[in-house]
């Protein structure tokens, strides 16, 4: 399980407090309007930066005291952060050894990893010969290949088309239950996340503000935040 609770963030001019419980295995979707602190979120628990005060465990391990490096988890971001010199596989590589000093067991790793997302026969590659969609799967295979029971996405597909966007979500909720991965994904499309995520969780203010599964967040719980993220009009108006 993923624990967080009284999880305090402070910046110069954004300040959240975060309570959130994810079970083993589980996908969770944070949902929000930008700038209400799901990317903070996520960025506390990969540890970018040191949160003052709070719990933050990972299946009973206090994440808060590992250093990014050393916590169970990898991340995607928007941007697939490639190497442009670099082929697929290379980039793939780097989740194993930043060096790209990779043995034979850890070489057939990185292939098994392409085939996976589905880019068997890519390998030698570069970023700029592939397309949008190609360039997120070889980021998503960088996550697997570091075999790490954490996944978490910061709108990794935003920028994909509604169909490929759909269809990469859905790759990473095959991906999760085979290999029994709790995910914790940020994105601004929910319904695209509706059929797939155990939980769905609204995050504005620099707070959880609720939390639930998909189908009774999106058409039952109602908050005035909820409300102006959905443009709904209040309950009783």
């Amino acid at each position: 399980m993923l624990e967080i609770a009284d999880l305090a963030i402070d910046y110069p001019e954004f300040s959240a407090h975060y309570d959130l419980l994810v079970p083993k295995g589980a996908l969770c979707a944070l949902i929000g309007p930008s700038g209400g602190g799901k990317t903070t979120l996520l960025h506390a628990v990969a540890g970018f930066g040191r949160p003052p005060r709070g719990t933050l465990r990972f299946e009973g391990v206090d994440l808060t005291r590992l250093k990014p490096a050393e916590r169970p988890l990898s991340i995607l971001f928007q941007e697939h952060n490639l190497f442009p010199h670099l082929t697929a596989a290379q980039n793939v590589g780097l989740g194993l050894d930043p060096g790209l000093r990779l043995a034979a067991a850890q070489r057939a790793a990185v292939d098994a990893a392409l085939a996976r997302v589905g880019l068997a026969g890519l390998a030698e590659r570069l970023p700029a010969q592939l397309s949008g969609g190609q360039r997120q799967r070889v980021a998503l295979a960088r996550a697997l290949v570091r075999n790490r029971p954490l996944i978490l996405l910061d709108e990794p597909f935003g920028g994909l088309d509604p169909g490929l966007r759909l269809e990469m979500i859905g790759l990473v909720d095959q991906l999760r239950r085979e290999r029994r991965l709790t995910v914790l994904m940020s994105i601004h499309t929910p319904e695209d996340a509706a059929d797939v995520a155990d939980l769905m969780a609204f995050v504005a203010e620099g707070k959880v503000i609720a939390t639930d599964t998909p189908a009774k967040l999106l058409a039952g719980a109602r908050h005035p935040a909820l409300d102006r993220y959905f443009r709904r009009a209040p309950l009783g108006a």
